[in-house]
């Protein structure tokens, strides 16, 4: 191997010269073994005849195989065609050597010219197949053993690319399909499902990557169920649509995906209901750059709308989705002008002049503040930018005759513990008075969900990040559960529940059933190829910590403040029937919490929040406001 090893570090033309002297020297061997076992071993009497023939047919074949590209073929690669040149050259080769016995006149019978052909092709086609079969075995030393559970075509694609490589070893398939168990795909096993814990000892598997690009969500979520306990790191290949697109390849292998771990299908978006709002009009989102307005942004633009606005206060949030749009729009040959606007939904006058000039029809209100411990901390602004800011945005959009307003709002605006809910809560209230104010003709509409995979402060790109820097994973209480739903599919969802109902209504969304979060941690570190480091097992890869709970943050999270609700047409969308406030009753409000803010009275703005119709119960007594308590402690 360490022969080998110099030899493929040599120059390309060196390896040629070797690589032709190789062959000089087979058709040599194959040409005395020809003559050899015609005449008994004899040697032949007319010894400079024969070397003028030898000499003549080397360069004539050599000179073929040449032509034929064959040393332009990287050996450790060999194909069949590769294999297919050398017949087609021995079989020239052949004819010439016949003809040369006639052209000098040397005694060689039929039987041995075949003879020839025989044992050339096999030096020189066989020297090839040795040395690739060499390579692969020297590079297979270094790479790592992997399990391909599916042995489709996914599978197979996913096999041959890894076998090209130099980082993994496919040695089993694992499939379910009874017609290939106890078979071999590419010279590799395949193995029953139930076999897997006895394949990954017999071939020393350190790693399970998932070929099954097309399988619903639910049998991902088995499969993995039935991995997990094995602590092997599990990966999956792309999904289909990825590599339809182009935009990855199917070795491109990626860590298994916790929506995969939730085993929950997304229903397809009804493309009348996409539309409806957008395609051929004007369409705004504010909070452009966040984790949900980002996504509505791309799920707009596919819907072909006249124009998208967005508007974003951060420059590089608002530089990043634009970007990525124009993008986007390049590759589905898309015409839909794109309007980057860095602005604050708390300035009524900019909003409005944005909606004025480019005559927006339909609004998405995304912007807000959602970190619940860093709003527990900055009440002020809390209360500025999700309530007033809604409240500016709202006005803005009945001025300039916006047709449709959607708010974007959250699972923490029920019956909140924390100031961030019971502002989105407050803003709900808002949107609900203003649709039933006398003059309105703007459509309001409110779709509430939970968390969504992948958001900026979501747990679990914060767990992916605990695990690769060897832990320990911080969860605040061992019985924290959360809802989680996908970016996408929430997008969708709120883009459909927004054409639905009559202003003013409340849309929840369906998130299936809430996940412990430490159950899902300790997924996330089996499934990494760990093991989880507690009292039964000190010698464990990463540890969990349990942090405490966070101010305002609760336990478990609800969708409905009632039990009021009614089926809407989307099997995943929900109208909430609650009680809100008259126009009148909700301008004192917002005019007494506007004064709190001015003159940061930060008790006042707390009894405000406490006493309005959120059902705010605060989680722990006090005030969280960082300014508050570091004035109040200069003062005391």
């Amino acid at each position: 191997m360490l022969l080998l090893s110099r030899l493929l570090q040599l120059p390309r033309s060196l390896k040629r010269i070797i690589s032709l002297c190789t062959d000089a020297l087979a058709i040599l061997a194959a040409l005395v073994a020809s003559y050899c076992l015609s005449f008994n071993l004899e040697l032949p009497p007319r010894g400079w005849e024969w070397l003028a023939v030898y000499v003549a047919l080397t360069i004539g074949s050599i000179a073929l195989f040449t032509k034929l590209g064959l040393y332009r073929a990287v050996v450790r690669y060999v194909s069949l065609r590769a294999l297919a040149v050398v017949v087609f050259g021995v079989a020239v080769s052949t004819l010439w050597l016949y003809a040369l016995t006639k052209m000098f006149a040397v005694t060689l019978p039929a039987n041995a010219v075949i003879n020839y052909a025989l044992v050339a092709m096999l030096l020189i086609g066989g020297s090839r197949l040795a040395m690739r079969e060499a390579y692969h075995r020297m590079i297979s030393r270094a790479k790592t053993p992997v399990m391909i559970y599916g042995a489709g075509s996914a599978g197979r694609q996913l096999a041959q690319a890894l076998n090209n490589g130099e980082q993994f070893l496919p040695v089993v398939f694992v499939d379910d399909d009874v017609s290939l168990q106890r078979s071999t795909m590419l010279g590799i096993p395949v193995v029953a499902p139930e076999q897997v814990p006895e394949a990954i000892k017999k071939y020393h598997v350190e790693r399970i990557l998932l070929a099954l690009p097309s399988a619903p969500r639910a049998v991902r979520k088995k499969i993995l169920d039935s991995l997990e306990p094995l602590n092997v790191k599990v990966q999956s290949v792309p999904g289909m649509a990825d590599m339809v697109n182009g935009d990855l390849a199917i070795d491109a292998l990626q860590d298994v995906r916790v929506e995969d771990l939730l085993g929950r299908d997304p229903v397809d978006p009804n493309p009348d209901l996409m539309a409806q709002h957008i395609r051929g009009k004007m369409v705004m989102v504010t909070g452009a750059g966040g984790s949900i307005g980002s996504e509505l942004c791309r799920q707009i633009l596919r819907q072909e709308p006249a124009g998208l606005v967005l508007y974003e206060l951060s420059e590089y949030g608002l530089y990043q989705i634009e970007q990525e749009l124009q993008t986007l729009k390049e590759r589905l040959e898309l015409s839909v002008p794109i309007y980057p606007i860095i602005g604050t939904v708390q300035r009524r006058n900019r909003v409005s002049a944005v909606l004025n000039a480019f005559k927006v029809q339909t609004l998405y209100h995304a912007a807000a503040y959602k970190h619940v411990p860093l709003v527990e901390y900055n009440m002020v602004e809390g209360v500025r930018n999700n309530i007033f800011g809604t409240w500016h945005t709202a006005e803005a959009a009945i001025e300039a005759g916006v047709e449709q307003f959607v708010l974007v709002s959250t699972d923490k605006a029920v019956r909140p513990t924390n100031v961030m809910g019971t502002t989105k809560r407050i803003s709900e209230l808002v949107l609900q008075a203003l649709a039933n104010r006398e003059g309105v003709t703007t459509r309001f509409a409110m779709v509430r969900f939970g968390n969504v995979l992948g958001s900026s402060g979501s747990v679990v790109p914060l767990f992916k990040q605990q695990i690769e820097a060897g832990g320990p994973l911080t969860v605040t209480h061992p019985d924290i559960t959360r809802y989680f739903m996908t970016i996408p599919e929430a997008s969708q969802l709120v883009i459909q529940a927004g054409t639905m109902g009559k202003s003013g209504d409340v849309f929840v969304l369906d998130m299936g059933e809430p996940v412990r979060i430490v159950e899902l941690a300790k997924k996330m570190i089996r499934l990494s190829g760990l093991e989880i480091k507690d009292e039964q097992n000190p010698h464990g890869d990463i540890e969990i910590v349990f942090t405490g709970l966070r101010p305002g943050e609760k336990l478990y999270e609800e969708l409905l403040i009632g039990d009021n609700v009614v089926e809407c047409s989307h099997p995943r969308i929900m109208r909430a029937m609650e009680d809100y406030w008259e126009w009148p009753q909700l301008e004192m409000l917002l005019n007494q919490l506007d004064d709190a803010c001015q003159n940061f009275r930060i008790e006042r703005l707390r009894d405000l929040l406490l006493a309005a119709p959120a059902g705010y119960r605060p989680s722990e007594p006090g005030v969280n406001d960082l300014l508050w308590r570091r004035q109040h402690d200069n003062n005391s």
